[in-house]
């Protein structure tokens, strides 16, 4: 693994934490240690911090044209290195080497995108209601970005937003998840090559003891013009909460509850087919995984009985390194014990496992076996929360309506699915459904050309689109009077 770096990035040097403490990154699927990375606190942020600041003063002055440049280069460099991101990838977070190739072809998506998109970050021109005034409308980048990333997707969540954030004209510091820091310490080696001017992106590694003193610094410094967090809703409110205090911008992508809600009137073996992809894509850890199972009762038994075929046919549990493998460990002990408890629970109270159920022992401590689960009811936690592991939960409804309040009702707002050859109720659906994203016969929603994000509480802003880059920008409104004179 070539692009593997021990070190943090701050301000184009590579450096180790002002205290000279490390931690360990381990191979999920045997423990093993991949390497030591700086154990970083908060002076080492504020450095960070202070070297972005600089950087920005001269990369905002840079045009359009020249970003897309740099942009294009990082992209064709993440291209050219597929095989080498992938290995770092499904070493530190255990999922299959195909999907972590699948992960850098989506990640590498983002960058090819803004490196485009930095050339069309536009203005207006308003009709003024006066004779004598123009008025015109800019963007400007919005200054320093905190940057804070989960484990599930390790490099795609560094292109998404920081590919975003420099089309903009800002810089940032990337704070990456303690168990996957490799994926983002390759891709600013990329980057460096690439010619990303120093200061412009700055990595910081911190152990989970220093994270919530990181997180402060990275949210309430006077420095920083916006926070931008993928992960929980429960650390997304209390990033928010942190920067209110500067009345900063953020862009939050927090948890999901994904319904994926099947007709009569669909095609089964569609739907199936997609099940599997929205439901175990990286083993079931993905905000937009679908959580619920919501199939209409003349469907039902038809759609059950079809599900457990493909889990038990098509769900192979092992080391992402293994050949054929398609569902890895989940990315550690605190994960494993949330899934599995949510199972358990939910047998204990009457639900039943038609596959699955517990731990692949025989593997290792983290590897869950992908699990459909019946008879769920409103009374059981795994109902209400969302899994973000390998258990399908399926329930029956009877009408449109009622699935309706039942998919609603949920706080988070993120993804949804619906499989229908009814127009009018695909349109419905649409319409009606309380998520930022709604699939139609799909199973798969993400890229870089449409905005990614949820309502409620799954979070603020979007990402990828033009929305994307949008969001690290400014609007400012300039009346230009005396023109007649």
């Amino acid at each position: 693994m070539h692009l593997l770096r021990n070190q943090a990035y701050i301000d184009g040097q590579w450096l180790k934490a002002n205290s000279n403490d490390v931690f360990p990154v381990t191979n999920p699927a045997d423990d093993c240690i991949i390497a030591e990375v700086p154990d970083m606190d908060a002076s080492d942020a504020q450095k960070a911090i202070e070297a972005a600041s600089k950087a920005f003063k001269t990369w905002r002055e840079t045009t359009a044209k020249e970003r897309s440049f740099i942009l294009r280069k990082w992209f064709d460099l993440c291209q050219n290195n597929t095989d080498s991101l992938a290995e770092i990838i499904t070493a530190e977070s255990g999922k299959p080497l195909s999907e972590s190739k699948g992960e850098v072809a989506y990640g590498n998506s983002f960058l090819e995108w803004f490196a485009d998109a930095a050339r069309h970050v536009n203005g207006e021109v308003l009709c003024s209601p006066w004779p004598n005034k123009q008025v015109i409308v800019t963007r400007h980048p919005i200054g320093v970005v905190s940057v804070i990333t989960p484990w599930n997707f390790p490099f795609a969540m560094i292109t998404r937003k920081v590919g975003a954030l420099m089309a903009a004209g800002c810089t940032c510091v990337i704070k990456p998840s303690e168990d996957t820091p490799l994926a983002a310490l390759a891709a600013v080696e990329l980057a460096q090559q690439a010619g990303v001017p120093k200061g412009v992106i700055n990595v910081i590694t911190s152990s989970r003891k220093n994270a919530p003193n990181v997180g402060k610094i990275l949210c309430e410094d006077p420095n920083i013009g916006c926070i931008s967090f993928t992960g929980s809703t429960h650390v997304g409110k209390i990033l928010y909460g942190m920067a209110a205090k500067g009345v900063k911008r953020v862009s939050l992508e927090l948890g999901g509850n994904a319904p994926f809600i099947v007709f009569a009137s669909a095609d089964i073996e569609n739907a199936l087919d997609q099940a599997m992809l929205a439901k175990f894509r990286n083993n079931g850890q993905a905000c937009i995984g679908a959580n619920r199972f919501l199939i209409h009762e003349d469907v039902y038994d038809k759609f059950v009985d079809g599900f457990k075929n493909r889990i038990k046919q098509k769900c192979v549990l092992g080391p992402g390194i293994k050949p054929g493998v398609t569902c890895g460990p989940l990315v550690n002990e605190m994960q494993a014990k949330k899934v599995s408890s949510l199972v358990d629970e939910a047998v204990q109270k009457g639900a039943k496992p038609l596959v699955g159920g517990k731990f692949a022992t025989n593997l290792g401590s983290k590897f869950y076996e992908s699990t459909l689960l019946v008879d769920v009811k409103p009374d059981m936690t795994i109902y209400k929360e969302e899994i973000f592991g390998p258990v399908a939960v399926c329930l029956k409804f009877k009408t449109e309506e009622e699935v309706l309040e039942v998919a609603n009702g949920t706080r988070s707002g993120l993804a949804s699915y619906v499989f229908t050859r009814d127009l009018g109720q695909a349109f419905r659906m649409s319409r009606k459904l309380e998520f930022g994203m709604v699939a139609i016969n799909d199973g798969i929603l993400s890229a870089a050309e449409p905005p990614f994000g949820g309502i409620k509480e799954s979070g603020i802003g979007r990402e990828g689109s033009k929305h994307g880059v949008e969001e690290y920008t400014d609007i400012k409104y300039t009346l230009f009077s005396g023109l007649d004179k």
